[in-house]
């Protein structure tokens, strides 16, 4: 273990001799950049560059290439031009793979005396690099090590399968000679863009201000210059299995306006005005949506399933709605990403108060964002009353049973023996907010079964909202500082 550490640590502080071009920094041979963007971590890279292509058989290399490349995705096009072979040259120049490619091959030590300066050389020739960098130094061999003594390895030359900068290589056929146009597209991951929200939250007037920024990333390697930036909202299918299409949670429902972008087919398009350079292990961010008062409201949501009976109250979500339509709401389609909610304290400085995630949303959708748990508000569900009934009392409850003159003119007849029972829930809320509250609860699990479809709810304290045959709303005004009781009984063959 020692060793692993000590050859790193020389590795590390290493000053390799290398031929002075290798050493000074040299322009970028990118020609015009053109650079789409995808949010699924994959980009697609179009370089036009102006070559004099010889005429015949002849090997042109492309440096500035992103390093992670995909070959199989590379097009080339050039005028008169036919395509024999490419390569990708990804093995790149550093201290490490310098030493690795020097095994079999001899260097120069130089050690500098830190009390007097004086530097001896010696030849040594590296005989394994893995764990350790293993030299033979004359008859002895040699671990090099970090032992406080300034140590630089001198290389006499570059290795020709290491490169500076990844280089991606192409052998043509030419039937003439001259300047023109090569160009090459490949798909690359490495480079994406993620879109970040900014939400400023007034609850006393019922708004929010919200700023969209464009998040880039870059990690592919390479530098890509003065690049024409095209943005892409959405998610191409790659040949990796069946996609991944979770319960969206953030979206009460989706939206029917279309957004006043530029569309590619089932994507939005967001271009970047002008160009812009996009550094290697750089995060760059560019603004593309400013809204300010939208309408937006606090919104408490708890749930509960069939017969929950809860130890102990539970707080209830807390969570900002609002609507990206056109009138009245944000007025654009929004790409996936992160909103950020911050809201004003007492001194007018805006306080973080949670964050979550959307999916790509079409304009004129209704969105419920969680920002975390409510301090104030609870609810506490229980089976307050569970009793088996007769078949005769829950047909009772049949409102489309025909009586007419006290006759019944329509009999229900049981072809078997079922279970019926009566359930009472009871929910209980608190409200220690200076202000009175709604809170949306939710009872799911109604639907359990195909023959237990013909549930009832035979009474209700308030007014429940069906939302579909397994769940049922409620939205029940709690008191300020205060707390209510509500209760629901349902009729189940469950």
């Amino acid at each position: 273990m020692m060793f692993r550490k000590t050859a790193a640590a020389l590795l590390a502080a290493t000053m390799l001799a290398l031929p002075a071009s290798a050493q000074q920094g040299e322009e970028t041979a990118q020609g015009d950049v053109s650079v789409t963007i995808y949010q699924n971590g994959q980009s697609l890279v179009q370089d036009i560059r102006e070559l004099n292509i010889a005429r015949g058989t002849t090997r042109i290399e492309f440096p500035d290439v992103s390093a992670q490349i995909r070959p199989a995705t590379l097009s080339f096009n050039a005028d008169d031009t036919a395509i024999v072979e490419q390569n990708f040259d990804f093995d790149l120049l550093t201290p490490a793979k310098l030493m690795e490619k020097a095994i079999g091959r001899t260097v120069t030590l130089v050690r500098t005396n830190p009390a007097t300066g004086a530097e001896t050389r010696e030849r040594a020739e590296v005989l394994s690099t893995v764990g350790g960098v293993v030299v033979r130094i004359g008859d002895r061999i040699e671990v090099l090590r970090d032992d406080g003594l300034p140590t630089r390895v001198v290389f006499d030359e570059v290795p020709p399968n290491l490169r500076a900068r990844p280089t991606l290589s192409v052998t043509l056929n030419s039937s003439r000679s001259g300047m023109r146009d090569a160009s090459i597209r490949y798909l690359t991951p490495g480079l994406g863009w993620t879109a970040d929200y900014v939400a400023l939250f007034d609850e006393q007037s019922g708004a929010v201000d919200m700023q969209g920024w464009v998040t880039l990333t870059n990690n592919t390697g390479t530098t890509f210059h003065q690049a024409d930036t095209l943005l892409v909202a959405g998610d191409p299918a790659r040949s990796r299995g069946a996609p991944n299409r979770q319960l969206r949670r953030d979206m009460v429902r989706p939206g029917t306006e279309t957004a006043d972008r530029e569309r590619l087919g089932d994507f939005y398009l967001y271009p970047i005005d002008g160009r812009t350079t996009i550094a290697n292990a750089q995060t760059k961010q560019v603004s593309f949506l400013d809204v300010q008062g939208v309408p937006a409201r606090r919104v408490y949501t708890i749930g509960a399933g069939w017969q929950q009976n809860d130890d102990d109250f539970r707080p209830a979500s807390s969570a900002i709605s609002f609507n990206s339509s056109r009138e009245g709401g944000l007025g654009d389609a929004l790409p996936a990403g992160t909103v950020r909610f911050y809201q004003r304290d007492a001194q007018g400085n805006p306080q973080f108060i949670g964050e979550n995630g959307i999916g790509h949303t079409p304009m004129g959708s209704t969105l419920s964002l969680r920002t975390g748990d409510a301090f104030d508000v609870y609810m506490k569900a229980e089976v307050e009353d569970r009793k088996r009934i007769t078949a005769a009392e829950y047909e009772a409850s049949e409102r489309y049973r025909v009586i007419e003159d006290g006759e019944v003119v329509r009999e229900v007849q049981v072809d078997r023996a079922v279970d019926y029972y009566r359930t009472t829930m009871r929910y209980t809320f608190t409200n220690a907010k200076p202000e009175p509250v709604v809170v949306e609860l939710t009872q799911s699990g109604l639907g359990r079964y195909w023959w237990g479809w013909d549930y009832r709810v035979v009474s209700e304290d308030v007014e429940g909202e069906q939302l579909n045959h397994d769940n049922r709303l409620y939205r029940v005004s709690v008191p300020a500082n205060g707390e209510r009781e509500v209760r629901v009984t349902y009729e189940t063959r469950y």
